[in-house]
């Protein structure tokens, strides 16, 4: 019991100083990345940047359901089965080439309504009018399906639960760090984090910015 005691203490202090380090450098305080992460199913969301494949990658993994990944075939960006296994297994993802993006919009509304996975991932060439925006909310609120829509920069829906902007995230240390900016949420937060992929437990892992940055601004010993 005393053991408890002292290590909710040692927790008390660190989040304390953690506090108190950020609004010396008036730094916004963090969310917690599981309120958002993983995504409203039921919902769509948008993400856009260099990193958002990767980002609709590991909302995928971990899913009762597969999932269907959905591009045009003229799409020169493909993922590669063997290179999503550290992710999750390639039999658990779908994939479906279509013609153009009315095509891929289609399918995308189609799979999100027949609640047969449990993420659909749409790549996108053209930005999302309102309508359209609207009809694949209903879609995924249907089936219950968590859609994902990657975006060109600036070329998201009003309709969107989330917009995310994804890259990734230079560290001498370590170049497997990701940084996950919400840009738009209809809950209001918008907030950042840096992330990095677990192989061990498939999952996503929060890097403490301010434990980085307080360790960057170290002199060398």
């Amino acid at each position: 019991m005393a053991s408890l005691r002292s290590a909710a203490r040692v927790t008390r202090a660190a989040q304390a100083l953690e506090l108190g380090f950020r609004c010396r450098h008036n730094w916004p305080m963090p969310e917690c990345l599981h309120t958002f992460f993983p995504l409203s199913p039921g919902r769509a969301h948008e993400a856009q940047g260099s990193g958002a494949a990767f980002f609709a990658l590991a909302a995928c993994a971990n899913q009762p359901k597969p999932s269907l990944w959905i591009n045009e075939s003229w799409q020169a960006e493909r993922l590669h089965p063997a290179g999503i296994t550290p992710i999750l297994s390639p039999d658990h993802l779908l994939f479906a080439n279509t013609q153009n993006q009315a095509d891929s919009l289609a399918a995308a509304e189609e799979a999100l309504r027949s609640a047969a996975f449990s993420v659909v991932v749409t790549q996108l060439s053209q930005p999302l009018t309102l309508f359209t925006g609207r009809r694949l909310q209903l879609a995924a609120k249907a089936g219950e399906t968590t859609g994902i829509f990657l975006i060109p920069e600036g070329a998201g829906s009003h309709a969107a639960e989330t917009r995310w902007h994804c890259a990734p995230h230079f560290s001498p240390d370590d170049s497997t760090l990701h940084r996950w900016k919400l840009i738009k949420n209809k809950s209001g937060t918008l907030t950042e984090w840096v992330t990095r992929w677990d192989e061990q437990t498939r999952g996503i892992i929060v890097v403490s910015e301010a434990a980085e940055r307080a360790g960057a601004a170290r002199p060398p010993d």
